[in-house]
């Protein structure tokens, strides 16, 4: 079955992370039914981590745009961290169908892709058309060649570094376990953990700079917003 999945082009990256995507559709729906006024259970831990990550992206990306755009970036950061979390399943990347769909260039590509066009959609939309694009003639319209460039580099920023540290902490793993069969491997696993949750806060975290950026408007301050700007 497998086999013939690949020979159509769906490979064992996708396959995981279809199953990803269902697993957080059925949570999401689970812990939606019978919504209660003291919420238990599931509910429970879905509310308190939603207001969790709500606080912590409002910090960063302020008030607006930070309740405005929350979904995209919370999405991001719970999706990125089981895909992530997919690699330490045991037989990760060696049995057929499984396989930690960030440890392939084409999923952090596609996110970074949807990131970068909607930042840019964002600030078409909250300065009410193109001249959203003023900013890259400014301070002085000489600096266009490298305002652009800044903005194509942020993409393949996003993509290099969860791909790099993903692939490059599995290539790890892998390569102590054929070594050093015992202790070693499970030491790296455990700091997988940590990684994988780091690198889906910094991807989020970055993806929530970049549109709070495209949420000001580029002929004033019309949003009462304070954005941490960090660097690229």
């Amino acid at each position: 079955m497998i086999s013939a999945l690949n020979e159509i082009g769906i490979t064992s990256y996708m396959i995981t992370s279809t199953g990803i995507t269902i697993v957080l559709c059925v949570l999401a729906i689970f812990a939606g039914r019978h919504m209660q006024m003291i919420p238990r259970g599931l509910q429970n831990i879905a509310e308190v981590s939603v207001e969790k990550l709500q606080n912590f992206f409002i910090g960063v990306m302020g008030e607006y745009a930070g309740r405005k755009y929350f979904p995209l970036v919370a999405t991001l950061f719970i999706y990125i961290l089981f895909c992530n979390y997919s690699g330490l399943i045991p037989m990760s990347g060696h049995l057929p169908g499984l396989a930690a769909p960030t440890s392939s260039i084409n999923f952090p590509l596609g996110m970074a892709l949807i990131v970068f066009f909607f930042t840019i959609i964002v600030g078409i939309r909250e300065n009410r058309g193109p001249k959203y694009f003023k900013f890259l003639f400014k301070p002085i319209p000489f600096l266009f060649p490298i305002m652009l460039l800044e903005q194509l580099v942020h993409p393949v920023s996003l993509t290099i570094r969860l791909y790099g540290n993903i692939f490059g902490e599995e290539s790890v793993i892998s390569a102590l376990n054929n070594l050093v069969p015992l202790g070693v491997p499970i030491v790296m696993m455990a700091l997988s953990v940590l990684m994988g949750l780091i690198q889906a806060l910094v991807f989020s975290l970055l993806a929530g700079i970049y549109v709070a950026e495209a949420s000001h408007p580029v002929d004033g301050e019309l949003h009462d917003d304070n954005v941490c700007a960090l660097p690229s």
